[in-house]
């Protein structure tokens, strides 16, 4: 069961949801929190983190001519005009006039994979994370993209109404609870000292470092899952740990968490691909 893709005017419905957070404190970081840092760090070099194979797969998917039209995707605008990748990421999710409305990356992508290179995405997002011996081109290409922001600022788009719309349908879903176990993002990220196991939980529900060190860290290389992992795929990943349905790719729903996720972090400083366990 997939959670339909909705328009930003219904998610706002959403609003006069609210859930409290778990009461049950965690334990304050101690030497294993930290020695996996150290390791984190230990393999933070390019030569040392294999998300920068991604970063290499995705610019030659970037300038492969592909579909029916036979382009390349250096046409794309995404945001700073055609094929401009330098600073691009760090101002995604935007609204885009073309398609009249609010889009993240893989969304633009998405789209000007059908509109300027004519290229079924069916495939493209039947592929959308990657497996065992199968690479996912929508993964490499975000590696690619963002990483052109490396060392950037975040800076949330939040003059046009249908931005500060979407900024608002985020916090409300952050904050919804629902699946089998009553859970919302709040219930995980609206604290501090959380944890589960070994893993600490950033509180998003604030603005400030943790939440800028948190969003400046994606697109990430997961250790555990020998993949390159995007925010699509850790918002998808939540609601199934959550029991919820599970969101649909390049939804309007993950569009707006995002968008509140990047208003929380702004002015932080974007490190990508970074390393996770």
């Amino acid at each position: 069961m997939k959670l339909p893709i909705l328009g930003a005017a219904a998610l706002a419905a959403v609003m006069t949801l609210a859930a409290g957070p778990l009461t049950a404190q965690s334990p304050p970081q101690d030497d294993s929190e930290k020695e996996i840092e150290r390791y984190r760090q230990m393999l933070s070099d390019p030569f040392s983190n294999p998300g920068f194979l991604a970063v290499d797969r995705g610019e030659a998917l970037w300038a492969e001519k592909r579909g029916t039209k036979g382009v390349s995707l250096e046409g794309c605008d995404l945001g700073e005009g055609p094929g401009k990748l330098e600073g691009a990421f760090a101002k995604l999710p935007r609204y885009f006039a073309d398609a009249d409305k609010v889009m993240d990356t893989e969304q633009r992508l998405l789209w000007c994979m059908d509109k300027l290179q004519g290229l079924d995405t069916k495939e493209v997002v039947l592929r959308r994370f990657s497996g065992p011996a199968r690479a996912s081109d929508m993964e490499d290409l975000v590696a690619f993209i963002a990483n052109k922001s490396s060392d950037m600022k975040i800076q949330p788009q939040l003059s046009h109404p249908k931005e500060k719309e979407m900024a608002a349908v985020g916090e409300a879903l952050f904050y919804t609870r629902g699946g089998v176990n009553d859970f919302s993002c709040a219930t995980c990220h609206a604290e501090e000292g959380k944890r589960i196991r070994l893993q600490g939980l950033p509180n998003l529900s604030v603005k400030g470092k943790t939440a800028q060190e948190t969003m400046g860290s994606w697109p990430t290389y997961r250790v555990s899952q020998s993949a390159l992992r995007t925010m699509q795929h850790r918002l998808w990943d939540c609601y199934r740990q959550q029991r919820w349905p599970v969101p649909e790719y390049g939804s309007e729903a993950l569009t707006a968490l995002t968008v509140f996720l990047q208003k929380q972090a702004e002015g932080g400083e974007i490190k990508v691909p970074s390393i996770k366990r």
